[in-house]
């Protein structure tokens, strides 16, 4: 079982991902959190799997939290689900210690697929962006 720490600071959005990780027995998500402090904190206290993280959060943002995330938790896979699509910022993501980026637009049909190969050790970045496609 993947252990999910979803980190959204737009409810209806972590409802999605949430309801679209519950339709599998492979997902359990151990906590829900809205900002970027909030999401190391937990990283921290829970050791996740895998987290799928935000770029526009309040506080601090995603991407100073995945550098922190790093830090206390190394381990745990990250896949950042944003509605950022520039190449600059996916690649700085990426560059704090990524795995992945999911376009939030693009999510519907590309999550699950993201998941899967963050989560075997293979970069993925959303289709369609200009930058690299699965690695």
């Amino acid at each position: 079982m993947i252990r999910v720490l979803v980190v959204d600071d737009y409810e209806p959005f972590r409802r999605y991902i949430c309801a679209t990780l519950g339709k599998s027995l492979d997902f359990r998500v151990v906590a829900e959190v809205s900002d970027g402090l909030q999401a190391v904190h937990e990283a921290e206290a829970l050791l996740p799997d895998l987290i799928l993280l935000d770029i526009g959060l309040p506080g601090l943002d995603g991407i100073e939290a995945a550098r922190r995330i790093r830090q206390v938790s190394p381990e745990s896979t990250i896949l950042f689900v944003s509605q950022e699509s520039s190449s600059d910022v996916i690649q700085t993501a990426l560059h704090s210690g990524a795995l992945g980026y999911v376009v939030k637009a693009h999510a519907a049909s590309e999550l699950l697929a993201a998941i899967e190969a963050v989560r075997s050790g293979r970069k993925y970045v959303s289709e369609g962006n200009g930058l690299m496609r699965r690695s």
